[in-house]
């Protein structure tokens, strides 16, 4: 039989409240009707009909069968009803002694029977109706009681998942390290010949975006082997012992299916550590990981069945699910570098129609620290950029602009402001990129605008280098003055009093890295090479409550004089190198207000042409 011809068991539910519903309505009408056609009848009071029995103005009269009420009828032809008191036995004889005719009526008729329907069968089917409502709320399709404890998994066969290593790009390390498992799924009696054991469970670990779900699809599909995709959060529920019983069926399907890959999504939801927080732990997500921690590593061993998980969160993670013979590897799966991004780029511009004036390496360059969910997005944002402008190809002003987007916010080009505004914005932002320029170890210029975009009213871009894995003392201090070129281009310009609030996250940003450069990275020849303060963590992830002060107040008080002496240097510094170029301060600026934006070969180009002009003068 065709699987379209079948009905699933959700429809046959659905049917089955339908006729449900419609038993209860034509019930409850057929009995109002029923009822209502009664009470139209007259009621008079007992005393009123033995008055007219005893007067002959009863003609006949029909007792109910439990004799607590009587249909009457009058001399004229018209019926009323009665309520008798009950156990009243004398009735029949006063009617026999006045000669009205009486009779009893039999329970077969249709208003015992309706009223028996509303008494028992109404609530029962009520009652129903809410049962097959609340089962349905419980589970979805096809659930049933027994069935809450079941695994929620996703189970993808070797057909489905075709998702490989080729579809996977920027990770390089990763797919190395991961080539391993698909060897042994491949190859298991190679490494069984030798003794080799395959570690049992891969952490993958990485920040949002790098595609570590899609690593674990791609080592299933490279595999060909059964794919079991589940999220940490979906173990938990509000029961106790809910979490650990889907753990155990989770399992209990990979045996059967081995070998085979389990993936678990975002791990730390269920496995964060143990005990954690001032009120102790939570019970159930506790007994969910002491499953997995059995089923991974119990007295049962789980041959051919292995784990891959993934977190952003390493940190959080308990000691025991770490452990060798558990998740025994960890997997770094880090933003790209600049080759990893040109490879996905390529990757993602597969289906976009892009422009011959694309440079993939261009746009690889200006997009330093971008994982492959940020270069995703960029090159869709660039599509809905051309889409929106009518245009038959993605050029490189939409990615530019994507970029841009992606960065800082879109334009508000709409927003409204006064030319001194415009010009005090623009002398902020060129100083920044005139102080970059000029610094030896600071990142070259990459773009100065001053179109509002999200929340700020200007943007000076940098381009930062890939190998900012170590930052020296001479690159802070450089970062440290050129963050306050802004500031101190407002006060050249304007004077001390007419400095605004526009370079109030600059400040912020240099008085971080001054603290941090003193108390813990050692960059203080008065503090010395000390690393001071504990960090603190969140009382939920079981550290401490609040950061530790480890040293005396003599030892804050030259923290804090340490720090001061280093924003004042960079902040004299930068007014000392800004001052020197006060002509090109001035002249990038006007430029730059004709324009709005400013790249970094334009920048060169008037800052080259006002410097010709000034020699010829000379």
């Amino acid at each position: 039989m065709n699987d379209n011809n079948k009905k699933s068991p959700n429809n046959w539910r659905n049917t089955g409240l339908y006729i449900l519903l419609a038993i209860v309505v034509v019930s409850l009408a057929t009995a109002f009707f029923n009822g209502s056609a009664s009470d139209n009848r007259k009621e008079i009071a007992y005393s009123e009909f033995l008055k007219r029995a005893q007067t002959g103005g009863v003609a006949s009269t029909e007792f109910a069968a439990d004799n607590t009420r009587a249909n009457v009828t009058l001399k004229d032809g018209s019926v009323v009803k009665v309520t008798l008191p009950p156990f009243d036995t004398q009735i029949f004889a006063l009617l026999q002694k006045a000669g009205v005719s009486y009779q009893i009526r039999s329970d077969n008729n249709s208003s015992a029977w309706f009223q028996m329907l509303g008494t028992f069968l109404f609530p029962l089917l009520l009652l129903g109706g809410l049962f097959f409502l609340l089962r349905r709320a419980q589970g979805g399709p096809g659930n049933q009681a027994m069935n809450f404890g079941k695994s929620k998994a996703r189970v993808h066969m070797e057909q489905q998942t075709k998702t490989t290593f080729q579809d996977v790009a920027g990770v390089d390390e990763a797919k190395l390290e991961l080539t391993e498992v698909v060897d042994f799924l491949k190859n298991r009696d190679r490494f069984d010949a030798l003794g080799a054991k395959i570690p049992r469970g891969v952490l993958l670990v990485g920040p949002p975006g790098t595609g570590k779900t899609l690593l674990a699809k791609a080592v299933a599909g490279e595999a060909g082997v059964p794919f079991f995709s589940i999220s940490g959060s979906e173990f938990v529920e509000m029961f106790v012992g809910v979490g650990a019983s889907r753990v155990r069926d989770l399992f209990e399907q990979a045996k059967k299916n081995a070998p085979c890959i389990v993936f678990i999504d975002e791990i730390d939801a269920v496995g964060r550590q143990r005990g954690a927080g001032l009120g102790g732990g939570n019970d159930e997500r506790e007994q969910t990981l002491n499953q997995l921690l059995v089923e991974m590593d119990g007295f049962e061993g789980n041959s051919g069945v292995i784990i891959l998980a993934a977190t952003n969160r390493p940190d959080v993670l308990d000691a025991a699910l770490l452990r060798p013979g558990r998740f025994d590897r960890q997997v770094v799966v880090d933003r790209p570098d600049f080759k990893g991004r040109y490879e996905v780029l390529k990757v993602h511009a597969r289906g976009k129609t892009l422009a011959k004036d694309v440079d993939v390496q261009k746009v690889a360059r200006r997009t330093p620290g971008f994982t492959g969910a940020d270069l995703a997005n960029l090159l869709n944002e660039a599509a809905i950029l051309a889409a929106r402008r009518n245009l038959t190809e993605i050029s490189m002003d939409e990615i530019n602009d994507a970029i841009d987007r992606v960065l800082a916010g879109p334009e508000k080009k709409n927003r409204t402001m006064g030319e001194r505004t415009r010009q005090l914005i623009a002398y902020h932002e060129v100083g920044h990129a005139l102080l970059g320029r000029m610094l030896a170890n600071h990142e070259p210029v990459q773009k100065i605008s001053i179109i509002p975009r999200g929340m700020a009213a200007g943007l000076t871009w940098f381009t930062p280098s890939d190998d900012d894995m170590l930052v020296s003392r001479a690159q802070l201090m450089d970062r440290m003055v050129a963050a306050l070129g802004g500031r101190v281009a407002e006060e050249l310009v304007y004077g001390s009093d007419e400095v605004t609030t526009g370079a109030g996250n600059d400040l912020e940003r240099v008085a971080s890295m001054a603290r941090t450069m003193v108390t813990r990275f050692g960059m203080s020849d008065a503090v010395g090479p000390l690393a001071l303060g504990r960090q603190g963590g969140s009382m939920f992830m079981g550290r401490d409550i609040m950061a530790e002060r480890d040293f005396s107040e003599q030892t804050a008080q030259l923290i804090d004089a340490e720090v001061r002496r280093l924003v004042d240097g960079s902040y004299s510094r930068a007014r000392q190198l800004l001052g020197s170029e006060r002509g090109t301060l001035d002249r990038v600026t006007e430029v730059l207000m004709k324009r709005e934006t400013l790249d970094a070969e334009e920048l060169e180009q008037v800052i080259e042409e006002y410097e010709r002009g000034q020699k010829q003068a000379v």
